[in-house]
């Protein structure tokens, strides 16, 4: 008897193109890559497990993304961090996640916001009653881009998803360069996603948009504070010279 159509079907394979990208993609979320790093193209061949000429035509996709960029007689840099990439990522996350937000909080089903509430209270109760180990922050970390990835695909808009999974492949990378989910951290992100999920199960939208930009908002100010801190501590220090000069020039 013939199989019916959807019945004893493998799952399409991936292209070599695709899973390269898609191995990239680990590589970043895994911390096995790190802002500014240089690789050869056979070392990406090596860290990929992929052929080199799938590793060739990935690279212009990467460029493209603002993932990889070719540095002549040095070879393949992963995106370097600045001021601008972290302005010009969080400014686009914000306007998605909003326009995500906004769709989730009148389709998502009270069962599925009840499931999404208790994985955070696991979470704030491991933290609160034990040591906060780094599975604890790594599980926290998946809890967390759960729902924002969640929120982005129940809108079903395919362009949307993959502009937001290129641009969270660049929030991780700052958050590698700049600042990663940490003991201190950790309660106030789960609180703050708390708050989102009260509002969402209280169906007020207005509310959802409000705690969604303040939790993106502090996340972007969590990673501006640490180039705040350095700034502080170059001020301080040109002060300390400077107030030093001027007491040898005062005394001589």
């Amino acid at each position: 008897m013939p199989a019916t159509d959807g019945m004893n079907c493998a799952p399409p394979k991936l292209s070599l193109r695709a899973r390269a990208y898609e191995n990239f993609r680990q590589q970043i979320l895994k911390a096995n890559v790190v802002p500014g790093q240089f690789v050869s193209q056979r070392e990406l061949t090596q860290l990929l497990d992929m052929p080199l000429g799938a590793v060739r035509e990935l690279i212009p996709r990467l460029e493209a993304e603002g993932l990889l960029r070719t540095v002549p007689q040095r070879g393949l840099q992963i995106a370097h961090v600045d001021l601008s990439l972290i302005h010009n990522a969080f400014q686009l996350r914000g306007m998605l996640e909003r326009e995500a937000a906004l769709h989730f909080v009148k389709t998502v089903s009270d069962v599925d916001l009840q499931s999404i509430e208790q994985s955070h209270l696991a979470i704030v109760n491991s933290a609160q009653t034990g040591q906060i180990t780094d599975e604890l922050l790594a599980e926290a970390t998946s809890v967390d881009w759960g729902l924002h990835d969640l929120m982005i695909d129940t809108m079903g808009n395919e362009l949307i998803s993959q502009t937001y999974r290129i641009n969270s492949l660049r929030v991780r990378l700052i958050h590698l360069e700049r600042s990663t989910l940490s003991a201190e951290i950790l309660l106030p992100a789960m609180q703050e996603h708390l708050n989102l999920i009260a509002a969402l199960k209280a169906r007020d939208a207005a509310l959802v948009a409000q705690h969604l930009a303040f939790h993106i908002h502090s996340a972007h100010q969590r990673i501006l504070g640490q180039d705040r801190r350095v700034q502080v501590e170059q001020t301080d220090k040109h002060l300390n010279l400077h107030f030093s000069s001027n007491l040898q020039t005062e005394f001589s």
